[in-house]
C-alpha cells in the first residue's frame, strides 16, 4: 500500500519535505524529469538530499551546500541487481557505470555470510548483500572448506573445488540434510538476505533435501532463490514444477532465477505457470536479462552432459579469454583447465524480446565477476541495455516499467524479510538517497561478447547513500560508501 507522503506527491506533483529537513540541504539534483515507479512521480523537480537521505522533492528552489544541474536528465531510484556475482571492486566499477546502487548475491548465496560480509565491508562502491547458500553449506558439510563466494573462485581453485566431487555428486544421508539445515539457519542469523538454491550445481541434492530446504525457509520467513534443478528437454518443466511444489506446500516465499536461460523457448508456459500460482496464493517471482547467451563454469555439472558431442555443438561455446568458438577437441582442453565459458543460442532474440516485455519479471544481470578478466557484457552492460535498447530504440516496454523493474519490484521482493529494502527503489521523502541521473537520449549498453568489460554510456550520475560515486560521467575514486544490507528477521510470529 502506498504511504500517505506518496499519494500526495503523486496528487500534487513534486512536493515533499521531510518534517525533519534542515536549514541547509547537502546536496540538491535540480531540474531533472524525476520518476518514482511506486507513486508514479515523472515530473521535473528538485531533490534534496540531507545525509543518506531524500529529504525534499519539490519545484520551489532548494538552497544546499552543492547544487547539481540535472536538466534534461531522469532522475530515478538506483538500480538493485538481485542477480550480481561480480561483488569485487572491479565489478562494482563497471556496475555503477550501469546506474547499478545496490548489487546482491541471492542465486548461489555465499557461506559463512558473516565473514563474507565483515571482508566486503568499507571496499565497496555499492550496497551489497547475499543469501546462505545451500552450495557452501554442502561444501562446508562435506569437506569442511568455508568457501566463501564461490563465484569469485579463480579458475585453479575452482578447478581444485571441483576435484572433490562429493559436495556436488553425494546424496546426503538425513542426518547430513539436518547439519547443512542448521548451517542455513546460522547463516539466516547472521543477515542473510534468504537462502541460494543452486540445485543445477548439486544434482546429488535429493527432492526429500531441496523440500526441507524450503520448509526451513518458510520457517524463519526467509525468501529462497532458485536456479532450477536440471533435469533435461524430456522432462522441460520439471524443475519448475518441483519449486512451485515445494513453495505451495511450505508456504515458503519463491524466486526464479533467469528464466530465460532455465525455461528458453518454454517461457511463455513457465510464466503462465507462475501466474497460477500467484493467483491462488503462492509467492513466486522470476527475473530475466536481456541477452541471447549465458555464462558459467565450464568445469561444472552443467556440462556432464556435452561430453560426446560434435563439433558443431560445441561451437556455441565461446571462450571469453580469446573470443574463440570452441570445438570438440578444446572443450576438453578448457575443462580440464577450468573457467567461465558463454554458451549461445539458449533462446531467440524474439523470445528474449518478449521476456522483457513482460511486466511482472525483474530484471536481473546474473553478472559474472571481472575479477579475472572479461567474461559476460551482462555484468558491465544489462541495466542500460533495457534503457537504450529495448526501451528506448525497439520501444519494447516503457520507460516508467522498465525503471520499475529494476527498482521498485527488486526491493518489494526482499523487504518482507528485509525491512530496509522499504527505503530502497524509490524516490520519496525519506527513502535512501541510492540515485541514478542517466541521458535518455543517450543511455546504452557497450559492452560486447568480446569486449565485455566496457562501460556503459549515458549513466551521469550515481549516487550511494548520498555519495557520489560517479559524477558527470567519470567515478570517483577512493570514495566506498557501498554498505552490508542484511536480513532483521528472526522467524515469522507464529513459530
Amino acid at each position: 500500500m502506498k504511504s500517505l507522503l506518496s499519494f500526495l506527491i503523486l496528487l500534487v506533483g513534486c512536493t515533499a519535505f521531510s518534517p525533519n529537513v534542515e536549514k541547509t540541504i547537502e546536496i540538491a539534483l535540480v531540474g531533472g524529469i524525476v520518476m518514482d515507479p511506486e507513486t508514479g512521480l515523472d515530473s521535473v523537480c528538485n531533490v534534496g538530499i540531507s545525509g543518506e537521505t531524500i529529504v525534499a522533492i519539490t519545484k520551489d528552489p532548494i538552497k544546499a551546500k552543492k547544487s547539481i544541474d540535472v536538466d534534461g536528465f531522469v532522475v530515478a531510484p538506483g538500480f538493485i541487481d538481485l542477480h550480481a556475482h561480480g561483488q569485487d571492486l572491479i565489478s562494482n566499477r563497471l556496475q555503477v557505470a550501469d546506474g547499478v546502487t545496490t548489487a546482491l548475491e541471492m542465486e548461489l548465496g555465499v557461506y559463512p555470510v558473516a565473514e563474507w560480509i565483515s571482508s566486503r565491508e568499507g571496499k565497496s562502491l555499492i550496497n551489497f548483500g547475499a543469501t546462505v547458500g545451500h552450495l557452501g553449506a554442502r561444501i562446508k558439510l562435506m569437506h569442511g572448506i568455508d568457501i566463501g563466494q564461490n563465484a569469485t573462485l579463480s579458475a585453479e581453485e575452482s578447478k581444485e573445488l571441483e576435484k572433490k566431487q562429493d559436495y556436488a555428486y553425494k546424496e546426503a544421508s538425513s542426518e547430513q540434510i539436518d547439519n547443512i539445515l542448521a548451517l542455513l539457519d546460522k547463516g539466516l542469523s547472521e543477515g542473510g538476505l534468504g537462502v541460494g538454491l543452486g540445485i543445477t550445481y548439486t544434482p546429488a541434492a535429493s527432492v526429500t533435501e531441496i523440500f526441507k530446504v524450503f520448509k526451513l525457509a518458510s520457517k524463519k520467513g526467509a525468501p529462497v532463490f532458485v536456479h532450477v534443478r536440471d533435469v533435461g528437454p524430456e522432462l522441460a518443466l520439471a524443475g519448475f514444477q518441483e519449486v512451485l511444489s515445494n513453495a505451495t506446500a511450505t508456504g515458503a516465499s519463491a524466486h526464479i532465477v533467469h528464466i530465460n536461460s532455465s525455461a528458453k523457448e518454454n517461457a511463455p508456459v513457465v510464466l503462465e505457470m507462475l501466474r497460477g500460482a500467484r493467483l491462488r496464493g503462492v509467492d513466486v517471482t522470476t527475473e530475466t536479462y536481456p541477452y541471447t547467451a549465458s555464462c558459467t563454469w565450464i568445469e561444472s555439472a552443467v556440462f556432464n552432459s556435452w561430453e560426446g558431442l560434435t563439433d558443431k555443438d560445441y561451437s556455441k561455446l565461446q571462450w571469453p579469454p580469446t573470443g574463440e568458438r570452441l570445438t570438440a577437441e578444446t572443450f576438453k582442453d578448457y575443462r580440464r583447465k577450468g573457467g567461465w565459458v558463454i554458451v549461445h543460442g539458449n533462446r531467440s532474440e524474439r523470445m528474449n524480446r518478449w521476456l522483457i516485455s513482460q511486466p511482472d519479471i525483474m530484471i536481473a544481470s546474473d553478472g559474472i565477476p571481472f575479477l579475472y578478466g572479461p567474461t559476460h557484457p551482462r555484468g558491465a552492460g544489462t541495466f542500460a541495455r533495457i534503457l537504450g535498447r529495448y526501451s528506448r530504440d525497439q520501444q519494447v516496454l516503457g520507460l516508467m516499467k522498465a525503471l520499475e523493474r529494476m527498482t521498485l519490484l527488486p526491493a518489494r521482493r526482499l523487504e518482507n524479510f528485509a525491512p530496509l529494502f522499504k527505503k530502497k527503489g524509490r524516490v520519496q521523502v525519506g527513502s535512501d538517497a541510492d540515485i541514478v541521473v542517466f541521458d535518455p537520449l543517450t543511455v546504452l549498453d557497450k559492452a560486447t561478447y568480446e569486449k565485455a568489460d566496457v562501460p556503459s554510456q549515458g549513466i551521469v550520475h550515481v549516487l550511494v547513500g548520498g555519495i557520489f560515486v560517479m559524477k558527470n560521467g567519470h567515478l570517483i575514486e577512493g570514495v566506498f560508501p557501498g554498505k552490508a544490507l542484511r536480513s532483521t528477521s528472526s522467524g515469522r510470529p507464529w513459530d
